[in-house]
């Protein structure tokens, strides 16, 4: 069974993971939702003005009053600036599975932050929610954030012919990955300096 706790603080080494907040808008906007290297790897368009995101993340505030909301910002400790998303979403209460999703800011790619994000919100859903699985995919001309994953102790479980269709009405093949409770349990002892801390 899952248990819900809605949307944490999570801090690790270098990142708070924290509620999106009205006021982040304007940094969303600037930081990645408007950035077209970054929506490519989205299903979503990249946003035009900041009035679109604006109302995105009116909805995403509103949805913190339900537990089973797990949507983060994603701040960088050392000077406290926005750099991207991560959420966990898709809960299905019969298998206990989920998916997770997540977006860096074209500025912090390649420094280690989706992997640092994406692993603490994985010990956040088997150690706190007891998830069964996470999942995740990614389009098969985007591999780093496929690096990503694996680093996080995902496995590729397949490839799903045009999975998605983005906003340029282009049909995408995704891969398909994934990680058991069981399989990060094996793996725990390994574990870097990723262990999160609940707030």
């Amino acid at each position: 069974m899952i248990n819900y706790f809605g949307t944490p603080k999570i801090e690790t080494e270098r990142l708070i993971l924290r509620k999106m907040e009205l006021s982040d808008a304007q940094k969303v906007f600037d930081h990645w939702l408007s950035d077209e290297r970054v929506s490519d790897n989205r299903v979503n368009a990249a946003h035009k003005t900041v009035l679109e995101t604006i109302e995105r993340i009116s909805k995403i505030v509103s949805d913190y009053a339900n537990d089973e909301f797990c949507w983060w910002g994603i701040e960088r400790r050392i000077d406290g600036v926005l750099i991207g998303e991560i959420d966990l979403y898709d809960f299905d209460n019969i298998t206990g599975n989920c998916e997770v999703s997540y977006s860096i800011g074209y500025e912090w790619w390649n420094q280690g932050y989706g992997t640092e994000a994406l692993r603490a919100v994985v010990e956040f859903g088997f150690r706190h929610m007891n998830i069964h699985k996470i999942a995740a995919a990614h389009n098969i001309d985007n591999p780093a954030s496929g690096k990503v994953m694996g680093k996080a102790g995902m496995v590729q479980e397949g490839i799903i012919r045009h999975m998605i269709r983005n906003a340029k009405n282009q049909y995408k093949d995704c891969a398909v990955y994934g990680i058991l409770q069981e399989d990060y349990r094996k793996t725990i002892d390994r574990a870097q300096n990723y262990i999160l801390t609940l707030v």
